[in-house]
């Protein structure tokens, strides 16, 4: 059977292929559709705005994929993003040097992820109703500590308007060098490692995959439940500095919808919302498939409510990918005859064609063997696909006695019901 083992590896191979091939594909497909379709669209310019628009829906995404693969969701990190943003505008205002404004927008973006993990993960209260509580808090905190006023931060040349340079680099001819990528690479990459090579990352898909599984084998559920909204919170700030980086200006009570953003990019890269899978660089992908369709529609001369219907299609498309991905994967397939007989005979001509190619210098037997294996072959198909049919034939006929079986039951019951006597 070691053929038929072989078989079932590279079947899985294709499988898995065939999932992470997806969104790169649909990405350059998109790309591609756009350059062709819409006006401008292959130049560097439009190039640079793609990566300007991926930066802050970038950052809040890995924190979200962080989230939803242990099996919860955090509708407030659009929100937390920009309340973190306008309270160091604030401070800023107020005189706080750059740097530290800096650290403080990450540091409030933390509290509020910190608030959600002890709602959540000590008190036991639902992700969806905490987070979108915090959604409403943090734009509320954001409008009293800013007054209902926007904070603007410093442009270029101006103290302090060096932290632009972080995000988007000018050289002295003006032209644009996304540097932000480098820090969106950066941060990717530490995620990727926490993810994928420590204690944090295996206890994050364990908790996805069986909370309860994971609590019975000793895992600190609620300790590292915790850590992941704690971990969304920090790249809600960095988000927040990237935003202000690209935008200078941070209007109060803004946010709301960049979380679905992030949300569909996690899905479309493969994060499932049942959660225990997911990656951080599928996660990217489906961030430039958001940046792409930003900023594509523009360019072929599309409006703004345009760019949100067919965000909406686009999530409700990654949520039914992700449903159709789970089922799949909890399919379980039955080996049937028909099955066993086709892996024994592919086992057969595989020894066959071993045994082909060492026949090098008997030409007899090297013709011989060709045709038993296309006999085989043939043999294999006729016979494989009678033993199908009379398979199906049998599943038919049980179906229909089953379905015979429970009408007379439905039938023996109706005369049982007419026969007592009433009361």
């Amino acid at each position: 059977m070691s053929n038929s083992n072989a078989d079932i590896k590279s079947n899985k191979l294709v499988e898995r292929g065939l999932k992470y091939a997806l969104a790169p594909a649909a990405l350059v497909i998109l790309y591609l559709f756009f350059g062709i379709v819409g006006r401008n669209f292959f130049s560097y310019p439009t190039l640079v705005n793609i990566i300007d628009a991926a930066y802050y829906i970038g950052f809040i995404a890995m924190g979200v994929t962080f989230v939803i693969i242990t099996g919860g969701i955090d509708l407030s990190i659009g929100t937390v993003m920009m309340a973190s943003a306008i309270i160091g505008g604030t401070a800023l205002k107020h005189g706080l040097p750059m740097l530290p404004t800096m650290l403080l927008i990450i540091l409030v973006g933390m509290a509020f992820g910190t608030f959600n993990g002890l709602m959540i993960s000590r008190l036991k209260m639902p992700a969806f109703i905490v987070t979108m509580g915090t959604m409403m808090i943090s734009m509320g905190v954001g409008s009293i500590v800013s007054n209902v006023s926007s904070a603007t931060f410093p442009i270029r040349g101006q103290s302090g308007g060096w932290f632009k340079s972080i995000f988007l680099y000018l050289t002295p001819d003006d032209l644009p060098i996304p540097t932000g990528a480098i820090l969106l690479v950066v941060v990717a990459v530490i995620c990727h490692i926490l993810l994928s090579n420590t204690k944090l990352g295996r206890y994050t898909y364990a908790i996805g995959s069986n909370m309860e599984a994971a609590r019975l084998s000793g895992v600190d559920v609620k300790k590292w439940q915790m850590l992941a909204y704690i971990i969304a919170g920090c790249t809600a700030g960095i988000g927040g500095i990237s935003y202000a980086a690209i935008y200078t200006t941070i209007l109060p009570a803004q946010g709301q919808g960049y979380e679905l953003y992030a949300i569909a990019a996690a899905v479309i890269g493969g994060t499932s919302l049942a959660g225990g899978v997911g990656t951080i660089w599928g996660t990217i992908i489906g961030v430039f498939i958001m940046s792409v369709l930003s900023t594509g529609l523009p360019a072929m001369d599309l409006q703004a409510h345009w760019q949100t219907f067919f965000t909406g299609i686009i999530v409700i498309g990654a949520v039914l990918l992700d449903m159709y991905r789970s089922r799949k994967a909890a399919e379980v397939k039955l080996v049937t005859a028909a099955d066993t007989y086709k892996a024994s005979m592919l086992e057969k001509i595989a020894g066959m064609r071993q045994e082909l190619a060492g026949c090098t210098g008997e030409p007899d037997r090297a013709t011989a063997l060709r045709k038993e294996i296309a006999a085989a072959r043939t043999e294999m198909k006729a016979t494989f696909m009678n033993m199908k049919a009379e398979e199906k034939a049998q599943a038919a006929r049980i179906r229909a006695e089953e379905k015979a079986a429970d009408r007379e039951f439905e039938e023996m019951m109706k005369r049982t019901e007419l026969k007592e006597p009433t009361k």
